[in-house]
């Protein structure tokens, strides 16, 4: 089975709401706010849209650093083999589980139920 694609439509949509900038711009920035990037850019959600690499900026905290409960969830979406682009999808759409608000709307809560949803997120 093909996963479905997701529509430019939508990208645009998290990038009016959340910002999406280059994977080199978010180096360039975070080179200018630590040392060594490195560590941080290791865990950056990335989306993969035509020929390029895009940060939802919902990861982000001010001041560069990354959100935990992001960090936290996506590297369990990696563990599930849920690639990056559909980790994103899921994060900015409403679910049931949720009683119909977005992942992305408890970022300041409890990582847990949010990780409880994840698991049964089917992207397929």
């Amino acid at each position: 089975m093909t996963p479905q694609t997701i529509s430019d439509q939508t990208w645009a949509a998290v990038q009016a709401e959340f910002t999406l900038p280059s994977l080199s711009q978010v180096r360039r920035r975070l080179s200018e706010v630590m040392e060594d990037p490195e560590p941080v850019m290791r865990e950056l959600v990335r989306v993969f849209i035509d020929d390029g690499t895009f940060c939802p900026g919902f990861q982000f905290l001010p001041g560069g650093q990354l959100q935990s409960t992001v960090t936290a969830l996506f590297r369990r979406a990696m563990e599930l083999d849920i690639p990056h682009n559909y980790f994103t999808l899921w994060m900015i759409t409403p679910s049931r589980a949720l009683a119909g608000t977005r992942p992305v709307d408890h970022l300041k809560t409890n990582p847990a139920p949010l990780l409880r949803v994840l698991e049964s997120y089917r992207w397929r």
